[in-house]
């Protein structure tokens, strides 16, 4: 029976465990301190465990380490990982400095489904979902490299992958992240952002653990939205944002929506009409991200002048507005350019980052 990733349990499953095993409840307390709050991967380096507990838990779970494969900086601080998992396959994550604190940006599976037109993740097609462990494992190991451990951070949920279309184990992510004796992430430093699927955003409003939400709009129209967004086929915009209108927002707090910026294409006066009149009456505040182009996709980036000018515009009719500065443009870490050459797990693989 292969050994087990401790770091797939929740801390009231180890505690059972820890019990079964003769020893008091709080031992899994401090295994997780030692986890995530130090960086240990050795059972043998918890000395204030009793060298018996010790042994069980290394004779029945391994603590895993994923490995940097690839780390590239770029020249605003941004830093792009390639992080290899257990079975060979490859995902990316962020982290972004001073945003204005510092902020991991991970993912929830290797490649996507979805396939937005602008996005080049989506050119990957899925490989498969990542666990619970993987997706929270991901934080811990940018977290030891970057030495922020012990620091305050943020934690955004818009890497690789539909974190919704993969509810379970990211829901499961959540609750390890903001575990006390954890990584003890607060629930108002975690973003999720989704695409729209709307089963899982029902889901969502009811779990103990919920992050601030953004929603990934990228149209105005159910049409060209169709085009940029294939789900939309499945669950329209106006459904959309009627289940954003129901959607439980904590006082003080609103739902972003994310709006990639193409240009020709969603950048006109009528769409800043249709956008403001969409968001009528939901607590909102849009971001606009204008495109990071990438080989492969077929849009362009508006100049700045037309950026600057869909905001204001946006901003004069009441809505509560932020464009996004790329980060990581140089290393395509920035939004939608986030790329694994193969899907498949090989020991030679590496990102596309030129």
């Amino acid at each position: 029976m292969p050994i087990q990733s401790i770091t797939e349990l929740e801390l009231d499953e180890l505690k059972d465990i820890v019990s079964n095993l003769g020893s008091m409840p709080f031992h899994a307390e401090q295994v997780f301190r030692w986890i995530y709050q130090r960086g240990v991967t050795d059972f043998s380096l918890m000395t204030d465990l009793s060298t018996a507990l010790r042994s069980q838990l290394s004779d029945s779970f391994r603590i895993p380490a994923p490995s940097v494969v690839h780390r590239q900086e770029s020249t605003d601080g941004t830093i792009k990982f390639l992080i290899r998992l257990d079975d060979g396959f490859t995902v990316e994550g962020v982290f972004i400095p001073d945003t204005p604190a510092m902020t991991f940006c991970i993912s929830t599976q290797v490649g996507c489904a979805m396939q937005c037109r602008f996005c080049l993740t989506g050119k990957m097609g899925l490989s498969r979902n990542l666990t619970a462990g993987e997706i929270a494992d991901q934080v811990r190991v940018m977290a030891k490299d970057t030495g922020l451990l012990d620091q305050t951070f943020n934690v955004v949920f818009m890497g690789m992958g539909e974190p919704l279309h993969n509810y379970h184990a990211t829901m499961k992510s959540l609750r390890i992240l903001t575990t006390n004796s954890g990584l003890a992430v607060p629930q108002r430093r975690i973003t999720l952002s989704t695409i729209g699927v709307l089963p899982a955003l029902a889901q969502l409003s009811n779990e103990p653990v919920m992050p601030n939400l953004a929603v990934s709009l990228h149209a105005t129209t159910e049409e060209l939205r169709d085009r940029l967004v294939p789900i939309n086929r499945k669950y329209s915009l106006s459904d959309l944002i009627q289940a954003c209108r129901r959607f439980p927002v904590k006082r003080r707090e609103r739902i972003t929506f994310e709006y990639v910026l193409l240009a020709d294409v969603n950048d006109s006066s009528a769409d800043v009409e249709r956008l403001a009149m969409l968001l009528q009456g939901i607590r909102a505040k849009v971001n606009v991200i204008p495109l990071n182009e990438a080989p492969g996709i077929p849009f362009r980036r508006p100049s700045d002048a037309r950026i600057d000018a869909f905001g204001r515009a946006l901003s004069a009719r009441g809505v509560r507005v932020f464009i996004r500065k790329s980060r990581g443009r140089d290393i395509r870490a920035a939004c939608g350019q986030l790329f694994v050459e193969s899907a498949r797990p090989t020991s030679e693989r590496l990102t596309v980052t030129q």
